[in-house]
């Protein structure tokens, strides 16, 4: 499994725990090891003409994810009963890139009351699960992605140590944040 950060955001970030987390989520979403991600870090004012050109809405965001185009991509694999692809080597497919943006996620991070480390990681989580065909448009949507997202976060945080990831609880529109960090009962 490929997974490379570019930070090209001018902040420090913990490159080698993006790339951990990412094959973490990959893993434990049972995608091909041999897939490919791209995770990247951008500065506000980068990240804001990519909303812009993309979303048509001013100003950066947190996080935008560009699945890879192709019939035969990696969303069609994650459907068992799906035909298989015609790609000459299905397991090497490029799930696309995570565009991170870290001081969106700074001022988020503080208002969550988590780390900016811990707000990244759910941001990544969050892109990643876009990448492989979630979405949130909806409201049952938005349940199934940030339930997934809160188990796979809550797993991560047992595994790597790192915590509290507090996680937008389902059915808020992400404006409600979990206070027990994922770990419950």
């Amino acid at each position: 499994m490929s997974i490379e950060v570019n930070n090209e955001s001018g902040v420090p970030v913990d490159e080698l725990g993006l790339t951990k987390l990412g094959r973490f989520v990959l893993d434990a979403m049972r995608i091909n090891p041999l897939a490919e991600l791209s995770v990247v870090l951008l500065d506000s004012e980068a990240m804001a003409a990519l909303h812009l050109q993309w979303m048509e809405l001013p100003g950066p965001t947190d996080v935008m994810a560009f699945p890879m185009d192709g019939a035969d991509g990696p969303m069609d694999r994650l459907d068992p009963s799906a035909p298989p692809g015609t790609d000459d080597d299905p397991g090497q497919a490029m799930l696309g890139d995570v565009v991170l943006c870290p001081s969106v996620a700074a001022d988020q991070a503080a208002a969550a009351g988590h780390s900016t480390e811990a707000e990244l990681h759910l941001l990544c989580t969050h892109g990643i699960l876009h990448l492989l065909g979630f979405d949130h448009g909806d409201a049952e949507e938005e349940r199934e992605m940030f339930a997934l997202q809160a188990r796979i976060l809550a797993d991560w945080e047992k595994a790597s140590g790192l915590g509290p990831i507090h996680v937008p609880l389902p059915g808020t529109g992400g404006e409600l944040r979990d206070a027990a960090g994922g770990r419950r009962g």
